[in-house]
């Protein structure tokens, strides 16, 4: 049985960045027993001396762009997912408008290859501090995702791009009653309210839904998964090579949370097999990624 599961995100939302060593736990435990189906939600149309966002307390003083640096900073300090704020000063993003588009046109190569883009996008915009509001720029991004990039660029620019982020957009905004139930579940942007980042829907295969809003943890995103009928698939935990190798590229802190890890042990593991040449750390701005070497 194959559960579809609603990602609602954006490429640029910090939260969602510091979720990934749970959104990868749970790609490795249930395997192909969950489909995803990422919806972007659309964080700016804007960014600008006016932008507010309440989910970060962006607008709150006099500068958005420092407000942005220090929600990342803090949002990195929860999650143990490392940042590189600085883009905010020296190439802050336009909106991240283009960017949901371009996850949507790489959705039409396929789920994994949806994953993959929005993954080294979130890498590209997160810790290389790379601009990637413009159509050159997002289709960098394509042939290190490992997509056809000339398909890409031509999906990029469709009218059925657009249209399908646009469906996004009132998905995300359509808040039910059970998420305004939850402490911190729906947020308010640019005036307009939406759920917060992320927020999972897990829909059966009769279309019961369970929904899991606002700051949860991995057991209640395990725990939705098991209600809509997904059964996992890895009952082991597994080790580091296998971690790099299912993911192609790791942080730290998604090592520990996919492996069951101790910090220190992690790390010196990740190192050893540095030493060993069969890995190959990435430096980043407060850590490091991993990569096979």
């Amino acid at each position: 049985m194959t559960v579809e599961v609603r990602y609602l995100t954006d490429p640029a939302c910090a939260w969602s960045w510091g979720a990934e060593p749970k959104l990868r736990r749970l790609m490795w435990e249930f395997g192909d027993g969950l489909r995803f189906r990422f919806v972007l939600g659309g964080l700016a149309r804007s960014y600008g001396p006016e932008y507010r966002d309440s989910d970060g307390g962006i607008g709150a003083g006099s500068d958005p762009y420092a407000d942005l640096m220090a929600h990342w900073l803090e949002v990195s300090a929860q999650t143990g997912m490392p940042v590189d704020p600085r883009i905010w000063r020296v190439a802050p993003l336009s909106s991240t408008y283009p960017a949901c588009i371009a996850v949507k046109a790489a959705q039409d190569q396929g789920p994994d290859a949806a994953y993959r883009y929005l993954r080294r996008l979130r890498e590209a915009i997160m810790l290389e501090r790379r601009k990637a509001d413009n159509l050159e720029a997002l289709v960098a991004v394509a042939e290190p995702a490992g997509i056809d990039a000339q398909r890409f660029r031509i999906d990029a620019q469709s009218n059925d791009a657009l249209e399908r982020f646009g469906y996004d957009l009132d998905e995300v905004r359509t808040i039910p009653d059970e998420a305004r139930a939850v402490e911190g579940a729906v947020a308010e942007t640019e005036g307009r309210e939406r759920l917060a980042f992320p927020a999972l829907v897990f829909v059966a295969e009769g279309g019961e839904r369970h929904a899991v809003y606002g700051r949860a943890d991995y057991e209640a995103w395990r725990a939705a998964a098991i209600a809509a009928g997904a059964e996992p698939a890895n009952a082991g935990k597994p080790g580091v090579m296998e971690v790099v190798e299912r993911f192609g590229r790791v942080a730290t802190r998604e090592v520990e949370e996919i492996t069951g890890l101790p910090a220190p042990v992690a790390r010196a593991e990740l190192w050893s097999l540095a030493r060993e040449w069969r890995l190959r750390p990435v430096p980043v701005l407060g850590g490091e990624l991993w990569e096979t070497a």
